[in-house]
């Protein structure tokens, strides 16, 4: 089961070696996904067609699916399960609705003023993930931010089912968001869509949303190949968990495996005080993979995935800020005298009665969150994430009094004397 290191007699080299994910050493995903962003660019919807019988094995009509076939698909789910989209819809609102937060005019000099305020991105586009599991859960994630931080156009993309439609609970979602349409592409070709625009699908101005490692190679390349930019580079799902003796093993095995039934590329890690632990939590997984609906996906990944033995949760702490999760979870009773020391990590969830799965679907905070070590230096999705925030300056005659001869003193110094001039002119 869980490959076992002691970290201290692992050495940094080593270290460095386990923390890595994702990585793409041959080229080889660069390479596949150059050419879906080429052929993209040249050839657009035509190319969004192919690409729906070459990797969704669907022949699609048109690329999408308007107001009327988005509520027909809505009526297809029960009424309990539509209750439960509202509520993860009003949970999650309701967190990100406190975000939209105005800031208060500083007068920096008698006279010199100072704001910043909020504006929209226009035009964004979400990506939900498709493939072996459907996210509806990541529609809600991405469209109520949107929503609050009032974007006028919101373009989704989303792989097509066999049948060529998407299904109840994505349809359902459309509705709450009062979205009127979804465009059935996925994987690298929905990012370069988005991008580029197409006959069928607008360009937009930033793009949002996880995937897979194309997907995410794709919204990185684009960044660097166009002007329309992403939310961060958020690849397959992970979890590091970390758990003394008072943690419950069936509670960290169920955790574990919560993020390995994502994908076979997903990761599973850990960080334990307790090495006898370990041996416990491995049982629990082969109970709990016997009775998994995806156990062959999950089994793939916990192979991938490993326990680190530390002798003390300070050091645990110490591992897992090298790691910078995506989620992090602390299973211990002491979880209170630890927190302090987090610098990195994209979803933190404390105590033994915080699952993961919550925040995934329904506590309120956001899912979409930096993966691969981007924990470092990305935050997850929030409605900061949909607004620019623009500054204003308003310097009055005793303002430009005040601060014109230390602009004058410092234009020149630099040596640009039009610079200095735009004040002199004024003062005199």
């Amino acid at each position: 089961m869980l490959k076992t290191y002691s970290y201290t007699n692992l050495s940094t080299e080593e270290i460095d070696k386990l923390v890595l994910r994702n990585s793409d050493p041959n080229q080889s995903i660069q390479s596949t996904v150059n050419e879906i962003i080429e052929e993209v660019r040249q050839k657009g919807d035509s190319s969004l067609v192919n690409f729906a019988a070459k990797f969704d094995q669907v022949q699609l009509d048109k690329l999408y699916l308007d107001k009327a076939e988005i509520e027909e698909l809505a009526l297809t789910i029960s009424r309990d399960q539509q209750r439960a989209l509202e509520i993860a819809f009003q949970n999650i609102h309701k967190f990100h609705s406190v975000q939209n937060k105005r800031e208060r005019v500083v007068e920096t000099m008698p006279g010199v003023k100072c704001w910043r305020e909020i504006r929209p991105i226009e035009k964004v586009g979400l990506y939900i993930p498709g493939g072996s599991a459907v996210l509806p859960s990541t529609l809600l994630m991405l469209g109520v931010p949107a929503r609050i931080a009032g974007c006028k156009e919101i373009v989704v993309c989303s792989p097509p089912q066999k049948n060529g439609k998407i299904n109840g609970f994505v349809a359902y979602c459309l509705l709450l968001l009062k979205i009127d349409r979804i465009y059935l592409v996925g994987g690298a070709q929905a990012v370069a869509a988005m991008a580029f625009g197409t006959s069928s699908i607008p360009k937009v101005d930033k793009i949002f949303g996880p995937g897979n490692q194309f997907v995410t190679k794709a919204k990185s390349t684009i960044q660097s190949l166009t002007n329309v930019s992403i939310d961060m580079p958020a690849g397959p799902s992970e979890v590091l968990v970390i758990a003394d003796d008072t943690a419950n093993p069936a509670y960290v095995a169920a955790d574990l495996l919560a993020q390995a039934e994502h994908g076979a590329d997903s990761q599973a890690v850990l960080v334990t005080t307790d090495a006898e632990f370990v041996n416990r939590v491995n049982s629990e997984l082969e109970a709990q993979l016997a009775v998994l609906p995806r156990q062959e996906v999950a089994r793939k990944a916990i192979e991938n995935s490993y326990a680190v033995i530390t002798k003390d949760l300070k050091e645990a702490m110490q591992f897992s800020n090298l790691y910078a999760p995506e989620h992090l979870i602390i299973e211990s009773d002491y979880w209170q005298t630890i927190t302090s020391l987090i610098i990195n990590a994209g979803s933190v969830f404390l105590g033994h009665l915080t699952p993961e799965s919550a925040g995934d679907y329904a506590s309120g905070t956001n899912h979409t969150l930096p993966t691969s070590g981007y924990a470092r230096s990305y935050s997850g999705v929030s409605v900061d994430s949909f607004v620019k925030k623009i500054t204003f300056q308003s310097i009055s005659e005793e303002g430009l009094q005040q601060i014109g001869s230390t602009v004058e003193i410092l234009a020149e110094l630099e040596g640009l004397q039009a610079h200095k001039n735009a004040v002199s002119i004024r003062r005199k």
